[in-house]
C-alpha cells in the first residue's frame, strides 16, 4: 500500500469526502443555476462553490477561509498560517483549457511569492488545478473536475493533512493533459497581460526556473512562447546553460532545482523531437539526456512522451 494511504488522517479525509461529495454537488448544481438562466455566472459563485468544497466536502473551517487578502481571492489559514492561495476565476473560465489554467496560475504564483506562500491552486468551480512551488519550481499537486459523479480522493492533498504531504509521483496528472484551446470560448483580450520579464516579455510560466514570481530578475532559463508552446529559438541556450556545467554553475540556480529545472526543459526538447531517443544529434540535447540519465529521471520522460 502506498505509504499516504495508511495514514489515519487519509482514511478519515476520503470517508469524509465519499459521504459529504452527492450533498457538495447539489448545492453546486443550484448554486450553477444563473448560468444556465443567464448564459453566464460572476465569479462569486465559483467563491460560493470552493467555500462548500473546503468546508463541506474537507475538513476546513469557515474560519480558516480568508477572502481578497493581499489580492488573491481565497487563501486557507492553518494555525494563523496561511497555507494555500486560490486564484479563482468565474464558471467556466478555466474549464479543460490549459492557456487558461497558466495564466491563472501566474497569477496566483505571484500572490503566493508576495505573501510567502509555498501552495497555490486556481479554480473555477468546473475544474480545479493545484500546485505547490518549490524554489522556483512548480510541482504537480492535484488536477480534478468539480461536476463529477465519482468522488475524488485525490481532494484528500487539499485536506488539512493532505496539504502536508507531498504527493506521490505515481499519482501525477499533468496539466499537459488539459487542451491547449478552449472549445468554447477563446481567452479574454488583454488576458495575456500581467507580469512579463522585462527583456523578453513573457510570463513567469515560460521560464524553466522562476526563484520569486513577484520579481523577474530570478526568472531564468527561457523556453516557451507566450502561448506555451516550444520556444525552437532558445530552447538549445537554455539546455546549454545548465548542462554544459552540470551543477548549474552557469546560471543561479540552487542545486537542488536543476533536476526539476531539467526535466522541465527536456519537455520543451521533446515536443519539438529534439532528444536522441527521438533521433536527435545535437551535442546539447546529449548532454541533456546523460544528465537526466544519470539522475534516473531519463526512463519516466520517455514514458511522457
Amino acid at each position: 500500500m502506498t505509504t499516504y494511504k495508511r495514514l489515519s488522517s487519509y482514511h478519515t479525509a476520503v470517508a469524509r469526502i465519499q459521504t459529504n461529495w452527492p450533498g457538495f454537488q447539489r448545492k453546486r448544481d443550484a448554486r450553477l443555476e444563473q448560468q444556465k438562466r443567464y448564459g453566464a455566472a460572476a465569479e462569486a459563485v465559483a467563491e460560493r462553490i470552493l467555500e462548500d468544497l473546503f468546508t463541506e466536502v474537507l475538513d476546513w473551517g469557515v474560519k480558516d477561509l480568508n477572502n481578497q487578502v493581499g489580492y488573491a481571492d481565497l487563501s486557507l489559514s492553518k494555525l494563523g498560517i496561511k497555507r494555500l492561495i486560490v486564484e479563482v476565476k468565474r464558471p467556466g473560465a478555466l474549464a479543460w483549457n490549459q492557456r487558461a489554467v497558466e495564466h491563472a496560475m501566474d497569477q496566483a504564483r505571484r500572490y503566493a511569492s508576495e505573501q510567502k506562500v509555498k501552495q497555490i491552486a486556481v479554480s473555477d468551480g468546473v475544474i480545479l488545478y493545484a500546485a505547490d512551488l518549490e524554489g522556483g519550481v512548480l510541482k504537480y499537486r492535484v488536477l480534478e473536475h468539480l461536476d463529477c459523479k465519482t468522488p475524488p480522493e485525490s481532494l484528500w492533498w487539499l485536506s488539512k493533512h493532505g496539504l502536508d504531504q507531498c504527493p506521490a509521483t505515481a499519482d501525477v496528472r499533468e496539466l499537459a493533459t488539459l487542451p491547449r484551446k478552449n472549445q468554447g470560448e477563446a481567452i479574454a483580450p488583454g488576458a495575456e497581460a500581467g507580469l512579463l520579464h522585462p527583456m523578453h516579455k513573457i510570463p513567469a510560466r515560460c521560464f524553466a526556473y522562476v526563484g520569486d514570481a513577484s520579481n523577474t530578475a530570478t526568472w531564468k532559463l527561457p523556453h516557451r512562447l507566450m502561448d506555451g508552446s516550444p520556444d525552437a529559438s532558445r530552447i538549445a541556450s537554455a539546455v546549454g546553460a545548465v548542462v554544459k556545467n552540470f551543477r548549474g554553475m552557469n546560471v543561479s540556480i540552487p542545486d537542488q532545482h536543476i533536476p526539476d529545472v531539467l526535466v522541465s526543459l527536456a519537455r520543451t526538447a521533446v515536443e519539438l523531437g529534439k532528444m536522441p531517443f527521438q533521433g536527435g544529434k545535437a551535442e546539447t540535447y546529449k548532454r541533456l539526456e546523460d544528465a537526466l540519465d544519470q539522475l534516473g529521471l531519463l526512463d519516466d520522460l520517455k514514458r511522457l512522451s
